[in-house]
Protein backbone atom coordinates (compact mmCIF):
# COMPACT_ATOMS: atom_id res chain seq x y z
CA UNK A 1 0.00 0.00 0.00
CA UNK A 2 1.81 3.51 -1.02
CA UNK A 3 -0.80 6.01 -0.89
CA UNK A 4 -4.34 6.34 1.25
CA UNK A 5 -7.11 8.86 0.94
CA UNK A 6 -9.60 9.31 4.21
CA UNK A 7 -11.91 11.47 2.35
CA UNK A 8 -11.62 14.88 4.13
CA UNK A 9 -8.45 15.93 5.48
CA UNK A 10 -8.74 16.15 9.23
CA UNK A 11 -12.15 15.22 9.85
CA UNK A 12 -11.20 12.04 11.38
CA UNK A 13 -10.52 11.62 15.34
CA UNK A 14 -7.24 10.11 16.35
CA UNK A 15 -5.81 8.08 19.09
CA UNK A 16 -4.64 9.63 21.92
CA UNK A 17 -1.50 7.08 22.08
CA UNK A 18 -1.04 6.25 18.41
CA UNK A 19 -1.93 9.44 16.79
CA UNK A 20 -3.43 6.98 14.42
CA UNK A 21 -7.48 7.29 12.78
CA UNK A 22 -9.92 6.49 14.92
CA UNK A 23 -11.59 4.26 14.15
CA UNK A 24 -9.07 2.25 11.88
CA UNK A 25 -9.02 -1.55 11.00
CA UNK A 26 -6.61 -3.87 11.88
CA UNK A 27 -6.33 -7.97 11.76
CA UNK A 28 -6.49 -10.21 14.62
CA UNK A 29 -2.20 -11.39 14.85
CA UNK A 30 -2.73 -14.10 17.50
CA UNK A 31 -4.30 -17.50 16.69
CA UNK A 32 -6.58 -16.56 19.77
CA UNK A 33 -7.42 -13.15 21.33
CA UNK A 34 -9.51 -12.10 24.23
CA UNK A 35 -11.51 -8.85 24.38
CA UNK A 36 -12.03 -7.53 27.61
CA UNK A 37 -14.61 -5.23 29.30
CA UNK A 38 -11.90 -2.66 30.60
CA UNK A 39 -8.44 -1.81 29.33
CA UNK A 40 -6.10 -4.18 32.00
CA UNK A 41 -5.63 -7.80 32.31
CA UNK A 42 -7.57 -7.75 35.61
CA UNK A 43 -11.15 -7.13 33.88
CA UNK A 44 -13.35 -10.07 33.08
CA UNK A 45 -12.97 -11.40 29.40
CA UNK A 46 -16.18 -10.49 27.40
CA UNK A 47 -15.18 -12.00 24.06
CA UNK A 48 -12.71 -14.99 22.63
CA UNK A 49 -11.90 -14.40 19.50
CA UNK A 50 -10.46 -17.65 17.73
CA UNK A 51 -9.68 -17.02 14.16
CA UNK A 52 -6.09 -15.83 12.93
CA UNK A 53 -6.17 -12.37 10.46
CA UNK A 54 -9.94 -11.79 11.46
CA UNK A 55 -10.71 -8.10 10.42
CA UNK A 56 -11.44 -5.89 13.60
CA UNK A 57 -12.33 -2.20 13.84
CA UNK A 58 -10.13 -0.38 16.68
CA UNK A 59 -12.75 2.34 18.33
CA UNK A 60 -10.06 3.86 21.16
CA UNK A 61 -6.64 3.39 22.75
CA UNK A 62 -5.48 3.21 26.65
CA UNK A 63 -1.90 2.49 26.96
CA UNK A 64 -1.16 -0.68 25.19
CA UNK A 65 -4.78 -1.56 24.80
CA UNK A 66 -7.30 -0.77 21.86
CA UNK A 67 -10.72 -1.29 22.06
CA UNK A 68 -11.80 -3.29 19.04
CA UNK A 69 -15.73 -4.47 17.46
CA UNK A 70 -16.09 -7.02 15.42
CA UNK A 71 -18.39 -7.34 12.21
CA UNK A 72 -21.66 -8.14 14.46
CA UNK A 73 -20.82 -4.88 16.61
CA UNK A 74 -19.21 -7.54 19.61
CA UNK A 75 -16.07 -6.65 20.85
CA UNK A 76 -14.11 -5.26 23.85
CA UNK A 77 -10.28 -4.15 25.15
CA UNK A 78 -7.18 -5.95 23.36
CA UNK A 79 -3.45 -6.03 24.03
CA UNK A 80 -2.06 -4.28 20.89
CA UNK A 81 0.39 -7.19 20.93
CA UNK A 82 -2.11 -9.36 19.81
CA UNK A 83 -3.03 -7.47 16.80
CA UNK A 84 -1.83 -6.62 13.12
CA UNK A 85 -1.93 -3.50 10.97
CA UNK A 86 -2.14 -6.52 8.19
CA UNK A 87 -5.01 -5.36 6.32
CA UNK A 88 -8.05 -8.23 5.95
CA UNK A 89 -11.62 -8.10 5.56
CA UNK A 90 -14.71 -10.04 5.74
CA UNK A 91 -16.79 -11.52 3.00
CA UNK A 92 -20.39 -10.58 3.81
CA UNK A 93 -22.37 -11.78 0.60
CA UNK A 94 -23.79 -15.61 0.64
CA UNK A 95 -21.82 -16.18 -2.69
CA UNK A 96 -19.48 -13.68 -3.73
CA UNK A 97 -17.53 -13.41 -6.98
CA UNK A 98 -14.36 -12.11 -7.61
CA UNK A 99 -13.36 -10.61 -11.08
CA UNK A 100 -10.31 -9.97 -13.10
CA UNK A 101 -11.04 -6.51 -12.92
CA UNK A 102 -13.22 -3.60 -10.57
CA UNK A 103 -16.18 -4.12 -13.20
CA UNK A 104 -19.49 -6.14 -12.70
CA UNK A 105 -18.91 -7.08 -16.33
CA UNK A 106 -15.20 -8.19 -15.82
CA UNK A 107 -14.42 -12.14 -16.02
CA UNK A 108 -15.20 -14.08 -12.68
CA UNK A 109 -12.26 -15.80 -11.74
CA UNK A 110 -13.41 -17.44 -8.39
CA UNK A 111 -16.23 -17.18 -5.86
CA UNK A 112 -15.91 -16.91 -2.29
CA UNK A 113 -18.64 -18.02 0.11
CA UNK A 114 -19.93 -15.48 3.03
CA UNK A 115 -16.97 -15.71 6.52
CA UNK A 116 -14.03 -15.81 4.21
CA UNK A 117 -11.19 -13.71 5.58
CA UNK A 118 -9.33 -12.20 2.50
CA UNK A 119 -6.37 -10.24 2.57
CA UNK A 120 -6.74 -6.44 1.04
CA UNK A 121 -4.45 -5.52 -1.31
CA UNK A 122 -6.14 -2.25 -2.62
CA UNK A 123 -9.24 -0.32 -3.26
CA UNK A 124 -11.11 1.88 -5.67
CA UNK A 125 -13.90 3.94 -4.37
CA UNK A 126 -16.48 1.17 -5.16
CA UNK A 127 -14.12 -2.00 -5.55
CA UNK A 128 -11.79 -3.79 -3.58
CA UNK A 129 -8.78 -6.34 -4.85
CA UNK A 130 -8.47 -9.23 -2.32
CA UNK A 131 -6.79 -12.16 -2.60
CA UNK A 132 -7.33 -15.19 -0.19
CA UNK A 133 -5.38 -18.39 -0.75
CA UNK A 134 -3.89 -18.23 -4.43
CA UNK A 135 -6.81 -16.82 -5.87
CA UNK A 136 -6.74 -13.00 -6.39
CA UNK A 137 -9.86 -10.77 -7.44
CA UNK A 138 -11.76 -7.93 -7.48
CA UNK A 139 -15.14 -7.61 -5.49
CA UNK A 140 -17.92 -4.35 -4.60
CA UNK A 141 -16.67 -2.65 -1.53
CA UNK A 142 -20.10 -2.70 -0.30
CA UNK A 143 -19.64 -6.36 0.16
CA UNK A 144 -16.78 -6.80 2.62
CA UNK A 145 -16.84 -5.71 6.10
CA UNK A 146 -12.73 -4.15 7.04
CA UNK A 147 -12.42 -1.25 4.72
CA UNK A 148 -14.31 2.40 5.35
CA UNK A 149 -16.39 3.25 2.56
CA UNK A 150 -14.11 6.67 1.34
CA UNK A 151 -10.72 4.58 1.66
CA UNK A 152 -9.10 4.57 -1.45
CA UNK A 153 -5.38 3.41 -1.73
CA UNK A 154 -3.14 1.27 -4.20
Amino acid sequence: MTALSLGVAGAQERGSVTNLPIPRYVSLKAAEGYARHGPGQTHRIDWVYKHRNQPLEITGEYGHWRRVRDQDGMGGWMHYSLLSGVRTVLIEAEMQNLHRSPSAESQVVAHAERGVIAWLEQCTLDWCQVKAGRVKGWVQKSTLWGVRTDEVFE
